[in-house]
């Protein structure tokens, strides 16, 4: 019975690390033509500004409904390897916490609003650290075609589109990235994607501390999860959006020899070309993918989580009988 004890909360991680690993897939395949969106607007100069509905036709008719999904299979790649890192640490610091709470006698061994904040801060760290370098490629080709269709509408105004080149793959990105600019820029934008760890924090902290209020009185179904989710992301997404812009354009900054722009050098560069609401280009389906991503996501997350946990117990059964 001892030697069990310390396997319990392992096994725990692990279940919750590959429930928010599905639950991230899933969420962002429904969601990715707005990701798709944000981030071209994110990266696009002020002449370029688009209605929503007139982008998506812009893409659609350069590019196929296949354009709104452009760099969809790194995206993927990247959330599960993304939820999977912190969702396994995010457990882990949840676990320590609450068995140090249970060895000092505290009334409640659930997580506190500076406790929940300290566990998201070491795992969102531990995931920018390990997952920029998918990002900056799935950055890249999710805008890759946008300076090819600005091309376009110069030098044939009212007339039809440039063909535009092959796709690339994202193994063929990321090789053409590291063979023009170095592996250094696989961490370009790591600073202000270090500085969006409070990101994550923001949004678990208040997930946490509303699902605590709420189980005081009832059990968190998966629609309330949706919507505790959903909030929590919302205001997250809306307070650290201008670093999620100057995150996206240092993404794709090109090695073209020139000193790279810093964080705040991004920043006041964009406030002086295009004023503050340069800082919140992209922002409005951007909210919309992020809340809605995020409210799939623990909806998803819990349900998977159980199935995670029953096929485990099922497993460890026949294991046993055998």
């Amino acid at each position: 019975m001892s030697h069990s004890k310390p396997v319990i909360p392992q096994n725990d991680n692990v279940a919750h690390a590959l429930a928010g690993a599905g639950g991230g897939v899933l969420s962002m395949a429904l969601t990715y033509p707005l990701i798709t969106l944000s981030t071209r607007a994110q990266v696009e100069s002020k002449r370029a500004e688009t209605t929503f509905l007139a982008a998506i036709q812009k893409i659609v008719a350069r590019e196929g409904i296949s354009g709104l999904y452009s760099g969809l299979s790194s995206a993927l790649f990247g959330i599960s390897v993304t939820n999977f890192v912190y969702y396994y640490w995010y457990e882990w610091t949840r676990a320590f916490f609450e068995a140090a709470a249970v060895r000092t006698g505290r009334a409640s061994k659930k997580l506190t609003t500076v406790e929940s904040m300290i566990a998201g801060a070491i795992a969102g760290s531990a995931t920018v650290i390990l997952t920029n370098p998918i990002w900056v490629v799935n950055t890249r080709m999710t805008t890759r075609k946008a300076d090819n269709d600005a091309d376009a509408e110069t030098t044939l105004p009212g007339g039809g589109a440039k063909p535009q080149k092959k796709p690339t793959t994202t193994f063929g990105t990321l090789l053409a990235l590291l063979r023009n600019e170095g592996p250094q820029a696989l961490f370009a934008g790591v600073v202000p994607a270090l500085v969006l760890v409070i990101n994550p924090i923001l949004q678990y902290t208040l997930f946490e501390q509303m699902k605590n209020r709420v189980e005081k009185k009832q059990r968190v179904t998966p629609t309330i999860a949706f919507l505790l989710g959903a909030l929590g992301k919302l205001f997250a997404t809306s307070v650290t959006y201008p670093y999620i812009t100057v995150k996206s354009q240092m993404h794709v900054a090109q090695g073209d020899g020139k000193r790279k722009e810093g964080m705040f050098e991004a920043i006041n560069r964009v406030v002086r070309d295009e004023g503050y609401a340069g800082l919140y280009r992209g922002i409005g389906p951007k909210v919309t993918q992020s809340v809605i991503t995020a409210a799939f996501l623990f909806a998803f997350k819990d349900a998977l989580y159980a199935q995670t946990v029953r096929l485990r117990t099922t497993v460890a059964k026949k294991a046993i009988a055998a």
